[in-house]
């Protein structure tokens, strides 16, 4: 008996020794397992102290924690600092911060993406559709009101018969759907409250016009179109807090508007935006950026653009590779907006690959630089191989890069078939080599067929060296083989270069 009282003791402890900071959990390989164990439904934030979307995340996350466990909530949020707990960190695949998963039933392997927004709602309701009923019963008026008060978007089945085909499809579209709650009623008063002479979908939203009520044949494939196509605000503005709605969303094809919100027609351009996206609901997502805001700086870059040059109006594409288009007049109407986002639809504009013009002295350093308008000639002149990397000025791990590359262009100066070159990808877009994180090293091999073989080795004066005379084949695969791209949405940041711990890594575009 004291044995068994001595280990429970113990454990009780052991348990007790899970620290929190503001309702949060933190998590360490020491306390990880337990945790698991002492709570079966637990989201896990991996992030790094010094990421600015971890920093912007975290009085939310705290304020989601606060609310669960004030509610006494079986579900607990918890974090662990992915820059200590490494090999965490490696387990759990973990590429970007910051990154968030699900843990459920004290089960280690495979746990859950977390895929929804970064406000506490977004976080509570989440979780409870993934702890709770994909669909929850509205016995009354007060439950309903409740339900869509407490959301920004809201979607209710008004069923009459929960057996039904309709209410089948609409349980179906629920579960397929993890950050909008859903509700289902078959009350006659819910009914009269919401002006609902028969069995129907309403989506309720906090934005635009208030409602939408599903006309069309019920079914999940129907219903899930119909959320996405009404889910989001006719336009909604870029900001830290929107972005995983942005780009986690279904529709990937997006038009930006880069206005300053300060502008004193402003609200005539935004008027004008909205009148254009009328037209495009489900098909093109439609954005403003206030181009005013420093931390929205890469974004201009990213497209060309300057502050000085915003309003202005591009599109790009998300879904294989990201293609940009730019509208030829830079009038902001309309009318002009319906038309180019009417050209892209039908599939008739071309892409708008970004150049800086050609440097004078662009082959006078050993290092050579290209730009859009001298990229192929360069890389696939028959007689030449052609190292490339691919590069953002504001990159840690370029910075970091620099000089090696330099001490490269130099060993292979005087060389009559190797060239050493960078570009800026910022600025400059070819078609034949899509950036998706820095740096990208790509070598073009002499020879006719415009071979492209990633680099994957070491970022060594040696390791490169090592693969120029191989002709490729040390530390290279054939182009989109084992590449170290990273998908995810948040950058992977870094300290400046003067911090950082010399690791390898890559910036995301």
């Amino acid at each position: 008996m004291l044995k068994f009282f001595v280990v429970c003791t113990l454990a009780v402890a052991s348990r007790a020794e899970i620290a929190e900071e503001e309702d949060v959990l933190v998590l360490k390989k020491s306390n990880f397992d337990e945790a698991l164990a002492a709570h079966p439904s637990i989201l896990v934030e991996f992030y790094a102290p010094w990421c600015g979307h971890c920093k912007a995340l975290a009085p939310e996350y705290a304020k989601a924690a606060g609310m669960l466990k004030a509610e006494g909530s079986e579900i607990r949020l918890a974090k662990v600092d992915a820059t200590e707990e490494t090999e965490l960190a490696q387990e759990y695949g973990v590429r970007g911060y910051p990154t968030i998963k699900f843990f459920k039933g004290g089960e280690k392997e495979s746990p859950k993406e977390y895929s929804a927004g970064r406000q506490a709602d977004d976080f509570i309701n989440w979780l409870k559709k993934r702890t709770g009923p994909a669909v929850a019963t509205l016995a009354d008026v007060s439950q309903a009101e409740t339900l869509i008060a407490d959301n920004e978007v809201t979607i209710i089945g008004f069923f009459k018969d929960a057996g039904s085909d309709g209410a089948k499809a609409f349980q179906k579209a629920a579960e397929a759907i993890d950050d909008i709650p859903f509700g289902m009623t078959s009350e006659d008063a819910v009914y009269s409250k919401f002006e609902m002479a028969q069995d129907g979908v309403v989506l309720f939203k906090k934005f635009d016009e208030g409602r939408n009520t599903f006309d069309g044949e019920l079914t999940k494939a129907n219903l899930l179109d119909f959320i996405k196509a009404n889910q989001l605000p006719l336009v909604i503005e870029f900001t830290e807090q929107t972005a995983p709605k942005i780009f986690g969303g279904e529709i990937k094809s997006h038009i930006l508007m880069f206005v300053p919100k300060t502008a004193s027609d402003f609200q005539d351009k935004m008027d004008q935006f909205k009148k254009a996206a009328e037209g495009f609901k489900g098909q093109i997502l439609f954005i403003f950026i206030d181009s005013d805001v420093d931390d929205n700086q890469r974004i201009l870059e990213f497209f060309g653009l300057k502050k000085e040059e915003c309003p202005a109006i591009r599109l790009i594409t998300l879904e294989d590779e990201m293609t940009k288009y730019k509208p030829e007049k830079d009038m902001i109407s309309a009318e002009s907006i319906t038309q180019f986002c009417t050209l892209f639809v039908e599939g008739k504009l071309k892409p708008h690959l970004m150049s800086q013009d050609i440097p004078d002295d662009w082959d006078k350093n050993p290092v050579k630089v290209l730009v859009g308008k001298n990229f192929e000639e360069v890389v696939f002149d028959p007689a030449k191989n052609v190292f490339v990397e691919f590069y953002a000025p504001w990159c840690g791990h370029c910075k970091q890069l620099a000089p090696i590359w330099d001490k490269l262009g130099e060993k292979y100066k005087d060389s009559a078939d190797v060239v050493v070159a960078k570009m800026d990808s910022t600025a400059n877009e070819i078609e034949a080599v899509k950036v998706h994180s820095f740096p990208t090293l790509k070598f073009f091999p002499a020879g006719e067929e415009h071979k492209v073989i990633d680099y994957n080795g070491e970022r060594t004066l040696e390791g490169f060296t090592k693969f120029l005379e191989s002709g490729g084949k040390e530390g290279g695969a054939p182009a989109g083989e084992e590449t170290d791209d990273l998908d995810d949405i948040d950058e992977v940041e870094e300290p400046d270069s003067e911090d950082s711990d010399g690791e390898e890594g890559h910036d995301e575009l």
